[in-house]
């Protein structure tokens, strides 16, 4: 494997670094604002601290870090078949989002646990890592943090990252830190990036090439999102025989353009219903009562409401169930892409059979949206106006099959990226040996 060169010195990194070596006190201050909010787990508070709340597996371990949801599934498949490939090879896996560990806590792989991460404060990354004593760490997308990279180097932990993506915006920001960006960028081993753009900036902050290759990103070669056979056979019965659609991660104002849409679909598909998947379920009851007060008969899962004949709305606002929506719809809008927010992830939908409607906000996923529309996978709709004569004419089962089965073969395609990401790690392992 390629060695890491001597990295050079940052008068802004050294600053930082100082200050995380002090910073239990703002990382204390930080943990009781996200506790207040609701984001943090009470009971394993101390996990934020580096505090673990499990003892080490015997053995060799691999540390993967992924910031939330999507990027700690993004990587599961890979956990599972480098365990099944290596049977004594242990995993940790962290995240630092309590919707993340609530997502995780049925679907991780054997040999797999859990922790939250500890913030970037020093003395806290460093108790994490005595600790668990990683033979091998690996950040997922983009998180670099300067203490968890200089705490990690510093106790000999090989670092790779992979399915690595930086945006613009990101890219901008470090831009104001050039030797700071160079610095720890220094530090780590190898980088598999999603897509050039990303290779581009990080060959501009100071990667050099030779760590760096692109190889697509984890979420295409990712399993298909799990679902219970028996609440998907409910939920048909429930709907026996109607015709229905999901609008998956929607955002403020997404959902009225969604029951806009819907109202007009009604015209050609009069006993249609909408699934609304908020991206916030904590935003459920908002939207019902919206949605009540202008005259839609809703039901709320999480409220135990079922889907009844004269139901038009069907809230799925519950965790871990996205698996059930996109089987159960054979057309499905992605939100965040009405609004400026981005887009979400398509390969969810794409493995699962599901058409894809999608606005025009999908810069998050530039690259994959582009190949699905080439596919004809994917359609995109500029407003709320299009999207309902483009949903009236999806859900013909023709048309619907036809995208569904071109998105799966474009989601299907990446699995080669899985074993590059393998290949990479494993001989990272072998080289630590």
């Amino acid at each position: 494997m390629t060695k890491t060169s001597k990295p050079g010195f940052s008068p802004l990194l050294a600053a930082y670094l100082a200050f995380s070596k002090r910073g239990a006190r703002w990382g204390a201050r930080t943990l009781e604002k996200r506790l207040a909010g609701g984001k943090e787990d009470p009971h394993r508070l101390p996990e934020r601290r580096g505090t673990p709340s499990l003892p080490r597996p015997e053995g060799r371990l691999v540390w993967l870090h992924a910031a939330s949801v999507g990027e700690s599934v993004s990587v599961l498949e890979m956990i599972r078949r480098m365990g099944e490939d290596d049977p004594d090879l242990h995993f940790l896996l962290t995240t630092g989002t309590v919707t993340s560990a609530a997502v995780l806590a049925d679907r991780m792989p054997p040999r797999c646990v859990h922790q939250f991460v500890p913030l970037d404060v020093r003395p806290w990354m460093a108790r994490f890592l005595d600790h668990w004593r990683p033979d091998l760490a690996v950040l997922a997308e983009g998180e670099i943090w300067p203490a968890l990279i200089v705490e990690a180097e510093a106790r000999g932990v090989p670092l790779a990252l992979i399915n690595a993506r930086m945006t613009e915006r990101a890219f901008r920001r470090w831009r104001w830190a050039p030797r700071a960006a160079a610095s720890l960028l220094s530090r780590i081993a190898h980088v598999q990036a999603q897509e050039e753009d990303t290779a581009r900036r990080l060959r501009l902050l100071g990667l050099p090439e030779a760590r760096l290759e692109v190889t697509g990103t984890l979420k295409e070669g990712s399993a298909a999102l799990p679902a219970s056979d028996r609440e998907l056979r409910r939920l048909h019965d429930a709907l026996d025989g109607r015709p229905c659609w999901l609008a998956a991660s929607t955002h403020d104002d997404e959902e009225a353009a969604c029951a806009f849409a819907h109202r007009r679909a009604l015209q050609s598909w009069h006993a249609l219903l909408l699934v609304l998947a908020p991206r916030h379920p904590d935003r459920a009851p908002e939207i019902v009562r919206a949605l009540r007060q202008t005259g839609w008969k809703v039901a709320q899962r999480s409220a135990g409401e079922a889907i009844q004949p004269e139901t038009q709305v069907y809230v799925a606002d519950t965790m871990g169930e996205m698996g059930l929506w996109y089987r159960l719809c054979p057309v499905s809008f992605v939100g965040g892409s009405l609004v400026p927010v981005g887009g979400h992830n398509p390969y969810e939908p794409a493995a699962l059979g599901s058409a894809i409607l999608h606005g025009p906000h999908v810069h998050n996923f530039a690259e994959i949206y582009e190949r699905l529309t080439e596919a004809r996978a994917a359609e995109r709709v500029d407003d709320a106006r299009a999207l309902g004569p483009a949903l009236a004419r999806l859900l013909e089962p023709d048309r619907a099959a036809e995208m569904a089965h071109a998105a799966w073969e474009v989601c299907s395609a990446g699995a080669e990226v899985t074993d590059k990401a393998i290949d990479l790690l494993f001989a990272m392992l072998d080289g630590v040996d």
